[in-house]
């Protein structure tokens, strides 16, 4: 009996095991073509080139043990290949559940051609994997600041020693500009690496980005855990005395933990820190003040390895209220009283992600409205 002919489409950029389990079953149903996105309508679609040439892309499908042949689509927008199911006459076109349109749909039935919706099951053992996610992990990060931030300028830390703790965060969304996520420094890390988490040893490139954010004569010297934070994966504690660079820092990529972690922190929008606004105008160093703030730093790493959630809450709480004392003008009033009428009594505790705006972020183990998960990168 005469295999039945079976065709899919699609870009296969970055090539991953998700692919090659549709490609596995999709040959389940007979001899398996497949058509490729040519690179032009791909930034027609996209507005970007694939990461991998039209040529490689092809290559690397046709050296595929399932498929029995690869090509180049013909035609141009989302129906590229329908020059080429007219062509190949196929008995059956196959898509993955989130490749499933109506249009598809309606062109196969139109055809005479069966269509099939294949849900999307990696190989046993395998991560589900799909290439937006891929992509999207392979962008360059931003950073959290969770507990004991200002503590990583030398005009705090040479008053008294503490700790920042920073997380990785994956690039899930495209993140508020001027709003405490080290946009400004993730901006000219994407001048020297492109959109892409450079390769190489972290430091050196901490040190690298720091360096290029604050060039000589520099007024304000950007403070270095946002390039580590940007930079070193995972959780991060940065131990500061009176320097610009931590004199040592603790790291944890442990699953776990960072599971943990982005499972309990909420981000919920505020509006942005306006432009021009001076957060440093008015300063109180005290040294009780920046004590607490240091040792709020601290704590919140105690509780982030003991994934205690109380205690979490505590730090960041006591990391907002430091900043109210030392620096006011980083948590306006109206801020503060967002803060204690609104997320103090209901959750573990909350601190803002940038001076005078940006997102609250909020500690909790249910949901909280309004709110936008992240993931920390390991």
């Amino acid at each position: 009996m005469k295999s039945k002919i079976v065709l899919v489409s699609g870009c296969y950029d970055l090539l991953h095991g998700g692919h090659i389990a549709f490609f596995k079953t999709a040959a389940e149903y007979g001899n398996l073509y497949v058509s490729i996105g040519r690179d032009e309508n791909l930034l027609l679609l996209k507005g970007k080139r694939p990461v991998f040439s039209e040529s490689e892309r092809l290559f690397i499908v046709k050296s595929i043990k399932y498929v029995e042949d690869a090509f180049l689509a013909s035609g141009t927008g989302l129906l590229d290949f329908e020059p080429d199911i007219k062509r190949l006459k196929p008995d059956i076109f196959i898509v993955n559940h989130d490749g499933h349109t109506p249009e598809k749909e309606r062109l196969c039935r139109t055809l005479g051609v069966e269509y099939i919706v294949l849900e999307r099951v990696p190989e046993p053992g395998l991560p589900d994997r799909s290439s937006s996610a891929t992509k999207r992990d392979m962008r360059f990060p931003y950073r959290l600041c969770l507990a004991g931030g200002w503590i990583d300028q030398p005009w705090v830390s040479e008053i008294y020693p503490g700790s920042v703790v920073v997380a990785q965060i994956v690039p899930t969304m495209d993140f508020n500009d001027r709003s405490g996520l080290a946009t400004s420094s993730r901006k000219v890390g994407i001048k020297i690496w492109g959109d892409r988490y450079p390769e190489g040893d972290a430091e050196e490139n901490a040190k690298l980005l720091f360096g290029a954010e604050n060039p000589p004569g520099k007024k304000y010297v950007s403070g270095s855990q946002d390039h580590i934070g940007l930079l070193y994966p995972g959780i991060n504690r940065l131990y500061y005395n009176g320097d610009y660079w931590p004199v040592k820092i603790e790291s944890t990529t442990d699953k776990d933990i960072c599971d943990w972690l982005s499972g309990v922190l909420h981000l919920v929008p505020l509006e942005p820190r306006p432009e021009g606004y001076d957060p440093l105008k008015i300063k109180h160093l005290k040294k009780q003040f920046i004590r607490e703030l240091g040792e709020a730093g601290g704590k919140c790493w105690e509780a982030i390895m003991g994934k205690d959630i109380k205690d979490l809450g505590k730090a960041l709480t006591e990391t907002l209220i430091s900043w109210k004392k030392i620096l006011p003008l980083t948590v306006p009033d109206w801020i503060m009283t967002e803060m204690e009428t609104k997320y103090f009594p209901e959750y573990p505790g909350a601190i803002t992600s940038g001076s005078g705006g940006g997102y609250v972020i909020v500690v909790s183990e249910k949901e909280v409205d309004g709110a936008v998960k992240i993931r920390i990168r390991f």
